[in-house]
């Protein structure tokens, strides 16, 4: 019942807001706790992000903009996620580094210490068709030794973006 109720919000929070233009949603698939060295906790995520470029901000350091988005595992994990982008543009490759704190709930899968958890990303995509990117990211989730135990998992994923 629970996981219905945060699939829902998701839903809501993604779906049902207004699209504005420019608005870019990614949706990627991988491998969660890459790394793993027992090998019983990895598992196929699923996911999906929203990225609105209206918002961004641009700096001396790069261009910011808020990201929202989850994904799901094989066995029932999920993360819920918002937080801020950079993106550094070079010609049709684009690197984008993130950071976003989330919801976590383990399911049948890995227990990383606590709700809290907090995603560092990197990702490097390319420009393929107009307003479209093909991309790979490498992240790590971890609650920075907040809760009793810390695990950490790293994911891997091949993301397809499209601008709208």
């Amino acid at each position: 019942m629970k996981l219905k109720k945060i699939y829902l919000l998701l839903f809501l929070l993604l779906f049902l807001t207004p699209v504005k233009s420019e608005t870019e949603y990614s949706f990627y698939a991988g491998t969660f706790d890459t790394i793993d060295k027992e090998g019983d906790d990895e598992a196929t995520l699923y996911g999906f992000e929203h990225n609105n470029p209206v918002l961004f901000r641009d700096t001396f350091i790069g261009k910011f903009s808020p990201i929202t988005g989850g994904f799901v595992t094989d066995k029932n994990s999920i993360y819920l996620y918002t937080g801020v982008q950079a993106e550094y543009e070079l010609g049709p490759l684009n690197i984008v580094p993130s950071f976003a704190p989330g919801y976590y709930e383990a399911g049948n899968g890995k227990d990383l210490g606590m709700a809290l958890e907090f995603k560092s990303e990197l990702k490097f995509s390319f420009d393929i068709f107009k307003d479209s990117k093909l991309g790979y990211s490498y992240s790590h989730i971890s609650n920075n030794e907040w809760g009793d135990k810390n695990p950490g998992v790293d994911n891997q994923t091949i993301s397809f973006s499209k601008i709208f």
